[in-house]
């Protein structure tokens, strides 16, 4: 399975003036970002800095006050309430690989990746089911096919999570601090697994604090800061020789240094 035109040189996901507020608090304020298909990009920054909610309203699991977000050729202006079909289009074109898994407890690690194909894709049961073991066997989990998420281990949970997500063949791939809630033994094999994703072309939005992960991988890296993005380019000048101050102060913490 491989990512869809991975030869087209036009960016594949569009991100202007996006803003969102939660009450009082302004959590994005006026976001431009730029990703082209085949590209990854890193977006780093504190807790609480609006890199998750940032990450959601590019599906549409949060609705962005202002501004908008294209995907390939499917496009939503917030200056108007979007309409639900609008959203579903829009999500449709990607997926998210959660922080907490969010596996489904009760079902088995088959029917987890194959419940979106199934019922929200509608594509053929044998297809689906063929295509999911073949991505469990890749990932060296296939005899943990019918397994349930309690008998696995943290890091077997995300790589099912990130299966899941490459199960409904998307365009864009959404990853919300993937490794986090691992313990740090578990989390070499998540991040192979995601830098194999990336040498194949899978294009993919990553918020993440693995920022040697975002050195080697990334093309380019956003730190973002109390909702704005304070500094955005390529690997080696956000990490290695950063313009803004508060971006030295995060990456000298976090790396100390590359």
């Amino acid at each position: 399975m491989s990512p869809t035109d991975p030869t087209t040189t036009l960016p594949l996901l569009s991100v202007e003036g996006v803003s969102k507020r939660f009450g009082e608090i302004e959590v994005l304020r006026s976001v431009d970002l730029r990703v082209a298909r085949g590209e990854v990009l890193a977006v780093i920054g504190a807790s609480g800095s609006g890199k998750t909610t940032l990450l959601r309203c590019l599906n549409g699991l949060e609705v962005p006050d202002a501004g908008r977000v294209a995907i390939a050729d499917t496009a939503i202006d917030f200056s108007a309430r979007p309409a639900p079909r609008e959203l579903r289009a829009l999500r449709d074109r990607s997926a998210m690989v959660f922080q907490h898994y969010h596996l489904f407890p009760h079902r088995t690690v088959l029917e987890n990746i194959t419940e979106g194909p199934l019922v929200v894709q509608r594509r053929p049961r044998d297809q689906v089911h063929e295509e999911a073991l073949a991505l469990l066997e890749r990932v060296g989990l296939a005899s943990r096919a019918g397994a349930y998420p309690h008998e696995l281990s943290g890091g077997q949970q995300q790589r099912v999570g990130i299966l899941r997500a490459l199960a409904l063949r998307p365009e864009l791939l959404l990853f919300d601090e993937p490794t986090s809630a691992l313990d740090p033994e578990l989390v070499g094999d998540v991040l192979t697994l995601m830098r194999d994703l990336a040498a194949e072309g899978w294009t993919m939005v990553v918020v993440t604090h693995e920022l040697q992960f975002a050195r080697e991988v990334a093309q380019q890296v956003a730190f973002v800061d109390q909702g704005r993005v304070l500094e955005h380019g390529a690997p080696e000048q956000v990490l290695r020789a950063p313009r803004e101050e508060r971006t030295r102060q995060f990456v000298h913490r976090l790396l100390r240094p590359l």
